[in-house]
């Protein structure tokens, strides 16, 4: 059984185009369920949850909030945790049915265990591919993926971990690092995401922007702070 859960904000543009990959995966019996963990939109985002006929919880504002809101109400055994703005490649459920399967075999250490997908920009730029290759380095040598690149882990593992944490940024990053590199698998399945934030403060910025804040959290400056950067 697995639960998709998607935290939203003001998501009426990009929620359709995220929720569309998963049509397939509900109907072939790969997603049990779909979960949207609202933090107070005042556009369209509801009525766009209430077509799809997916779940909708809603609760206070902030992505660590809202993903384990979304976790709390979650039937599944597994839990894919997935951005509004985060599009999953044609046959990502099966690359993800068979890794399952997988687990279920004893192929791993342990059934504790987590995955993400590849990271890929929805742009044709140059520095979108330079972007992508830094990524790919990022998750090979230090096995840390971040959350536009969607997260998929055992239940159990997630509960001992003690889930998302109440954190204005860098909640992706904090649960991630708790997982350890032993227990996350990189998927070949691409996470195709929106480049609306490179585009608007240019790549060279924004890359430079995101270095700065992973830097600060490794220095273990406070998240709130952080974020100001962030923004």
């Amino acid at each position: 059984m697995l639960s998709v859960i998607i935290p939203t904000l003001n998501a009426e543009d990009e929620l359709p185009r995220a929720m569309f990959p998963l049509v397939g995966a509900v109907v072939r019996g790969r997603v049990k369920e779909v979960i949207v963990s609202d933090g107070g939109s005042t556009d369209g985002t509801l009525d766009v949850v209430e077509a799809a006929g997916a779940h909708l919880v809603a609760g206070e504002r902030g992505r660590g909030p809202q993903l384990a809101s979304g976790a709390r109400e979650a039937k599944g055994d597994w839990l894919l945790f997935l951005h509004a703005d985060t599009v999953l490649e044609t046959g990502w459920d099966e690359e993800v049915s068979k890794f399952l399967e997988q687990v279920e075999a004893g192929r791993f250490r342990s059934s504790e265990i987590a995955a993400a997908f590849r990271f890929t920009l929805d742009d044709f730029s140059g520095w979108a591919r330079f972007l992508e290759t830094m990524v790919a380095l990022r998750c090979a040598i230090l096995r840390l993926p971040y959350g536009d690149q969607g997260l998929l882990i055992n239940r159990r593992l997630y509960e001992k971990l003690g889930g998302y944490r109440d954190m204005p940024l860098m909640e992706d990053v904090d649960l991630v690092r708790r997982i350890g590199r032993r227990r996350l698998v990189m998927l070949r399945s691409r996470a195709v995401t929106s480049p609306d934030r490179y585009i608007r403060d240019g790549f060279a910025a924004r890359m430079l922007r995101n270095f700065t804040c992973l830097t600060l959290y490794y220095l273990r400056v406070p998240p709130r702070l952080i974020a100001r950067i962030y923004q």
